[in-house]
């Protein structure tokens, strides 16, 4: 009976040991990676229009060259800065091949660009002051992206809607007044960042080149016309809106 067991316990003995080596046998099992989480990327593609405000400095220098329609040497009559506020909008699209994004835009603002000094040149004291009352940009974008983030360069042409006047310092009456539609060319650069679907925020610089024109006056009752060449160069520094009419973020895996 003993011998009965001892034979049963050590078939058992077998038939574990046996099973372990099978088992160890086997393969192990394949773990499978699950798939990476999808990045998302933001596509820039699309129109866009957006609104904008900032401040402005328009730097002006004025030089007489003729009174009364007769030529004179040309004499400086010092310079000014025309400083204030813009606020308007924006309207463009942009296009996004890998990371480098690609547009055209236009962009109006309304300005209150106001600055004068003394002329240098008078036998009675007068002020020569500029307003500049609105400024207008047509400009092509290069821009590299990082995912939401964008910094762009531009460049095109400018234009600005400038008044001129020139009053007597003791009485503030104006004596001579003008004003002129001026084109001129623009660069600039800015950075932008995408808070929301659609929706970015931008901060952007721009400096105009308008150049010199020659300026006249008309006579009025009061005094004759003259001319002057006066050279104007603006920078603007504006905090942009935009919304964005375009495809949806894609998965980027």
């Amino acid at each position: 009976m003993r011998r009965f067991a001892v034979v049963a316990a050590g078939a058992l003995t077998i038939a574990a040991f046996a099973s372990g080596a099978s088992a160890a046998d086997l393969p192990a099992r394949t773990y499978t990676k699950a798939p990476p989480m999808a990045a998302p990327l933001y596509d820039w593609s699309g129109f866009y229009i957006g609104i904008n405000g900032g401040g402005g400095w328009s730097h002006e220098c004025w030089t007489i060259t003729s009174v009364a329609g007769v030529a004179v040497f040309p004499n400086s009559e010092g310079c000014h800065n025309a400083t204030g506020g813009v606020v308007g909008g924006q309207l463009g699209y942009r296009w996004q091949a890998a990371n480098w994004v690609f547009g055209v835009e236009g962009q109006g603002d309304w300005a209150n660009l106001t600055g004068s000094n003394p002329s240098l040149t008078a036998i009675i004291p007068y002020m020569n002051q500029t307003k500049v009352d609105a400024i207008g940009l047509l400009t092509g974008q290069v821009g590299y992206a990082w995912n939401n983030v964008l910094w762009y360069v531009k460049g095109g042409a400018a234009v600005t809607d400038n008044n001129y006047s020139s009053f007597f310092t003791a009485t503030g009456i104006v004596w001579n007044q003008t004003g002129e539609t001026r084109w001129g060319g623009a660069a600039g650069t800015g950075l932008e960042f995408s808070f929301a679907p659609n929706w970015s925020v931008a901060v952007e610089y721009d400096h105009l080149f308008m150049g010199n024109h020659n300026v006249t006056f008309p006579p009025t009752a009061i005094a004759v016309g003259r001319s002057d060449t006066i050279s104007q160069n603006v920078d603007m520094g504006t905090v942009r809106v935009n919304y964005r009419f375009g495809g949806p973020v894609v998965a980027k895996y």
